[in-house]
């Protein structure tokens, strides 16, 4: 499920900073005022021919001094009070302008402020979250060109070798072949992303029926069973029968999409395990496979579209699978994990029990 805005705090400490602005300007307005008009008072500055009476003169002394002053005042310490607030409208327009590297920070004095300390954390952590945003609007981009760029390439290159007439037929049809698979290639990745979009564009989730999870996965791995026989991997498949509440067919592309993955990566000859656990709270489906280890840096990454560890490119891949699985899962309202080492790379999808 996609996360919402967190409940609006009272903010009580900016409330009173506030509030003591306020009270110090009424203060000092009336202590000046004040003095002076006592000072005019005891100096007989008030004769008793004029016409209006004392008191009257008093009050209409003290508001004329108090507006005057308290304009004075404001324009003065109002200058100086949003000297943070205009602090915080230059690194808002700094981010605006692109440097997603800009941070908000106040003097100790200030910074010390509970106002301030908020102020300052929200600010930065936004300010974070643009710059991650920003790189991965740029992996995306970068590898979404080379996947796109890659089959398109090779299919304007074999077509061009059509047109030799001192082919062979042999020849001829192998480059047939190879614009059909890139053909195809492109067409998958299209409906992928499509369909990651559609994924993540939901918000709600439909459909749901209670179904047999443990069957699903066991038809997933009979649907892969040409590739992972043809890599003479071994597969550890030991669980109970578990049932489960969700959108069926959603679910159906994470197993498919993790079994794939886990047998595309598996050394020749090694192992794929599948555990299915149940907890108080979730239930668990992981998919570990003996094959090269994920760096730590790119493990956090891997989720990201297009994202590939590969960087060679040297498995096919179109870098939407985990995207997938990661979106279906969280619109269960669960989590993915990824982890490896050891020789081996674990996925585990946590799905809450409904």
């Amino acid at each position: 499920m996609k996360k919402g805005c967190g409940k609006r705090k009272p903010r009580l400490a900016l409330t009173f900073l506030f509030s003591a602005v306020i009270l110090l300007f009424m203060l000092v307005t009336s202590l000046l005022v004040g003095a002076v008009t006592m000072y005019r008072v005891r100096n007989g500055l008030f004769t008793p021919d004029e016409t209006m009476p004392a008191p009257n003169r008093i009050v209409l002394t003290m508001v004329i001094w108090s507006t005057a002053l308290g304009a004075v005042l404001s324009v003065v310490l109002g200058r100086i009070s949003l000297w943070p607030v205009n602090r915080v409208i230059d690194a808002m327009d700094s981010l605006a302008h692109g440097n997603f590297k800009t941070r908000l920070a106040f003097p100790s004095r200030l910074g010390r402020h509970p106002t301030a300390v908020e102020v300052t954390d929200s600010f930065n952590h936004m300010a974070e979250e643009l710059e991650k945003t920003e790189m991965l609007r740029s992996d995306f981009v970068n590898n979404f060109s080379h996947e796109f760029k890659t089959p398109i390439v090779s299919i304007a290159g074999f077509a061009d070798l059509l047109l030799e007439e001192k082919l062979t037929e042999e020849e001829r049809w192998e480059y047939i072949r190879i614009i059909s698979e890139e053909s195809h290639r492109l067409s998958d990745m299209a409906t992928n992303v499509l369909n990651l979009t559609k994924i993540e564009n939901q918000t709600i989730l439909t459909d749901v029926t209670r179904f047999n999870l443990s069957e699903q996965i066991r038809g997933c791995l009979l649907l892969l069973e040409n590739k992972w026989t043809e890599k003479e991997l071994e597969l550890k498949v030991d669980f109970g029968e578990y049932e489960y509440a969700g959108n069926r067919e959603l679910l159906r592309e994470v197993w498919l999409n993790l079994l794939d993955n886990a047998v595309k990566f598996a050394y020749r000859g090694g192992t794929i395990k599948i555990d299915v656990t149940e907890t108080p709270e979730n239930l668990l489906v992981s998919v570990s496979d003996t094959g090269p280890e994920i760096p730590r840096e790119s493990v956090d990454r891997i989720f990201n579209k297009f994202y590939q560890a590969d960087e060679s490119h040297a498995l096919k891949g179109y870098g939407v699978g985990l995207s997938i699985v990661r979106a279906v899962v969280e619109l269960h309202g669960g989590k993915v994990l990824a982890s490896s080492g050891g020789g081996w790379t674990v996925f585990t999808a946590a799905l809450p029990i409904r």
